[in-house]
C-alpha cells in the first residue's frame, strides 16, 4: 500500500499524466492502482480541487475524473514544438531535450501525437552545443553592464566552425537579442571597430565576461531593432541606402514580408498591375542575391549607382559560366 503521505502526489501524478476529457478514470481504478480505498481518493481530490487542481467529474454510465485545465493545450504545445524543432540555433539532442520537457506538460497519449508531429520535419541544425551557455552569458552582461569576449566561427568545407581571423578574440558591447529567419542573432557595439554589429549566437564561441563596462550606450539610446533587422540580418556589410523598388503587384507580399508594413508603397501610376516601394537596405552581396533570387518580377529603379552595381554583379556571375 502507498504511503498515506505520497498518495495525493501519486494521485495527481497519474491524473496529469494519463486523464483529459476523452480518456478517464474512476474511483475505483485510481484506488487499484494506489492500493487504497475509494474514500481516500475521494478525500485526496477534494484537497487538489482545494489546490486549484481542475479536476472535473463526469457522471452518469460512465463515472471518472480527468484533469480538465492544463497550463498549456495541445494547440498550444503543438506550436511550441514546432517551434523547437523550427530553431536551428540549437541542436538536434537540444531539441529533443526540450521537446521532452515540453510533452510532460499533457497526457501520455497526447505526447505520443506530438512526438508523431516532430518526425514529420527534417531541418538543418547547428552543431554547437554552447548555444544555452552563450545566451546566458549574453544575458547576464547585460544585466551586470558587461562586456563579453568570444571566437567567432566559420564553417569550412569539412564542415567544421573553426574561429575566424586566426582566432582573434572578439569584445563586444552586448546590447540586444533578436531571433531573425530561424537564428538567434547578438546586436552589440564592436570595440574594434567601434559600431553597431550583429553575430550569431551559434556561431560564438569560448565565450566569457570581460567584466569591463559596456559602450555604444549613446548608439543604442534610440536604436530601433525592428528597422536594423529589416535592413540588416541577411544583408550584412553594406551601406545603408535609401532605394525605390518595383515590381509586379503579386510580389507585394514579398517585399512587406523582407521590409515590414511601415515602408513607403504605393501603386504605380503608370503600370496599374506593379508597385513602387521605398526602402532603406544594407547594400551588399547578400541585397543582391535576395533580389535576384525573387527574379525579373522585381527592380531597382533608384539610386542609379545601385542599378550599376547590381548589374556588376550579375556580370561578375555569369563571367564565371
Amino acid at each position: 500500500m502507498a504511503d498515506k503521505k505520497t498518495i495525493i502526489l501519486q494521485l495527481l501524478k497519474i491524473l496529469q499524466e494519463e486523464t483529459d476529457r476523452n480518456h478517464i478514470l474512476n474511483a475505483q481504478q485510481l484506488s487499484e492502482r494506489l492500493e487504497c480505498n475509494r474514500k481516500t481518493i475521494y478525500a485526496n481530490i477534494e484537497m487538489l480541487r482545494s489546490m486549484d487542481v481542475a479536476i472535473e467529474q463526469v457522471k452518469g454510465s460512465n463515472p471518472g475524473y480527468y484533469i480538465s485545465e492544463r497550463e498549456f493545450s495541445l494547440p498550444e504545445l503543438k506550436l511550441l514544438v514546432d517551434a523547437v524543432q523550427a530553431s536551428k540555433f540549437i541542436t538536434s539532442d537540444q531539441s529533443d531535450e526540450l521537446i521532452r520537457k515540453l510533452e510532460q506538460q499533457t497526457t501520455k497519449d497526447q505526447a505520443r501525437s506530438l512526438r508523431r508531429q516532430v518526425f514529420i520535419y527534417n531541418r538543418a541544425k547547428t552543431g554547437n552545443a554552447a548555444v544555452y551557455e552563450n545566451v546566458d552569458v549574453i544575458h547576464s552582461a547585460m544585466q551586470e553592464n558587461s562586456r563579453i569576449q568570444f571566437h567567432y566561427c566559420e564553417w569550412t568545407v569539412r564542415k567544421e566552425l573553426v574561429p575566424r581571423h586566426d582566432g582573434a578574440l572578439y569584445d563586444v558591447s552586448p546590447w540586444s537579442l533578436a531571433w531573425d529567419d530561424e537564428n538567434y542573432y547578438l546586436v552589440g557595439f564592436d570595440e574594434r571597430d567601434q559600431k553597431i554589429k550583429h553575430y550569431r549566437v551559434d556561431k560564438m564561441q569560448d565565450m566569457k565576461l570581460s567584466h569591463k563596462e559596456r559602450n555604444g550606450r549613446e548608439q543604442f539610446d534610440h536604436f530601433d531593432l525592428a528597422s536594423y533587422a529589416k535592413k540588416t540580418f541577411g544583408m550584412y556589410g553594406g551601406e545603408d541606402v535609401n532605394i525605390t523598388l518595383s515590381g509586379d503587384k503579386r510580389l507585394v507580399g514579398v517585399v512587406i514580408d523582407r521590409f515590414g508594413t511601415d515602408i513607403m508603397l504605393r501603386p504605380d501610376l503608370d503600370t496599374p498591375d506593379r508597385f513602387v516601394a521605398h526602402v532603406l537596405v544594407s547594400v551588399s552581396p547578400q541585397f543582391f542575391g535576395w533580389l535576384a533570387g525573387i527574379g525579373p518580377g522585381l527592380r531597382i529603379d533608384k539610386p542609379e549607382r545601385v542599378r550599376d552595381a547590381f548589374k556588376a554583379h550579375l556580370d561578375r556571375i555569369r563571367d564565371q559560366y
